[in-house]
């Protein structure tokens, strides 16, 4: 087992399942020790036990006021420092804006793709300032950087992010910390479900998904470089798909 990550701490939110849990299991693998947070508690019991001692489960409803305020001050208690927070967890509304039949649904998918991702960053700058380093990484989506025309509301909300990110990345290199984004083509995952079904179809056809290990691998990659560097933004595409 490689040991690049010995002795530091990540915190990965929607660990359970897709990219997070791709990118938690890679940095397993090289000595990190890694705090799964999701609202599946049933889950992440199920992680815990394949995983072993360096696994941690933290129980968060990101969509819950209190348990996202809750989130960092409950993992520092636990593991004394956080070296890596990977902002992940997210929701997918896709077709036409005027097809969505519960406008609450653009609440719920704005206020976890955009102010949870807010709030989980702004809990952990006085930790990692106090400590002069650290890594934040957030999974933004190629839809961050073109107006897919099928997903309005999904690409406004990864839009927000990727200038959240680079805004934050200038306001925090002073300190030692570094910040960036992951910008990843469609991945094969539960997000897709929402996808015009035509569109899926093609894309499944073409090869035009990759696969949750494919956009982990980029983010250790990230995560690796010396702390000289920051990989501001990685856009991870299946080489199949066109936009």
């Amino acid at each position: 087992m490689s040991t690049t990550f010995e002795g530091k701490v990540a915190a990965i939110t929607g660990g359970a399942s897709g990219i997070g849990l791709a990118t938690a299991e890679a940095l397993l693998a090289q000595g990190a020790r890694v705090v799964l947070v999701d609202r599946d508690a049933a889950a992440l019991r199920d992680l815990v036990a394949r995983h072993g001692a360096n696994c941690l489960a933290q129980v968060t409803d990101l969509l819950d006021p209190a348990s996202c305020n809750e989130m960092v001050p409950q993992i520092l208690a636990r593991t004394g420092h956080i070296d890596i927070l990977h902002c992940n967890a997210g929701s997918y509304i896709g077709g036409d804006l005027s097809e969505v039949a519960d406008p609450a649904a653009i609440d719920r998918m704005l206020n976890l793709n955009v102010n949870a991702v807010m709030k989980n960053v702004h809990a952990v700058i006085p930790h990692m300032t106090r400590r002069g380093s650290g890594d934040i990484v957030v999974t933004c989506s190629v839809a961050g950087h073109s107006a897919i025309p099928w997903e309005p509301v999904y690409s406004g909300s990864k839009w927000a992010i990727t200038c959240f990110v680079q805004t934050m990345r200038r306001q925090l290199m002073r300190h030692g910390i570094r910040v960036g984004q992951v910008s990843p083509g469609p991945v094969i995952s539960a997000l897709l479900a929402d996808w015009p079904e035509e569109n899926l179809r093609k894309a499944k056809e073409n090869g035009a998904l990759i696969e949750p290990s494919e956009v982990a691998e980029a983010i250790l990659f990230m995560l690796s470089r010396p702390r000289n560097v920051t990989i501001r933004d990685m856009i991870v595409l299946p080489s199949n798909f066109d936009i």
